[in-house]
């Protein structure tokens, strides 16, 4: 019966407008070269800045200068504003939904009754 109910719930989910547009968002930046570009530069330099940080050592200032201006390219491009909308959006929704299922959850332990249906 849970997992029916689970695999019922995935499925609105999936029909949601929230994750609809997540999807759609989440195409528009696989599609979007220079977003693509700018994203996998700031991966670049942060794991550089990772590294020397693991190794003891204090990050180049040009090194987190040029992160800074990386994320600051990345942010301003509107495909990824759009998929931090998108995903933002959705997660409210999932915040919703588990606090439904906490309510589901105390109102089940509290009842002496058991039921399957």
């Amino acid at each position: 019966m849970i997992d029916q109910k689970a695999q019922e719930l995935g499925r609105l989910l999936g029909q949601s407008e929230e994750y609809k547009a997540l999807l759609r968002a989440s195409e528009r930046l696989r599609e979007d070269a220079t977003c693509r570009q700018l994203l996998a530069d700031v991966e670049r330099i942060a794991q550089d800045i990772e590294r020397a940080a693991h190794e003891g050592r204090e990050p180049a200032k040009d090194q987190v200068e040029r992160y800074d201006r990386a994320l600051q390219g990345v942010q301003s491009h509107q495909v990824y504003q759009q998929v931090v909308a998108a995903q933002a959006n959705f997660e409210k929704l999932m915040a919703k939904v588990n606090a439904r299922i906490y309510e589901g959850l105390k109102q089940g332990a509290a009842s002496p009754i058991i039921t399957l249906g």
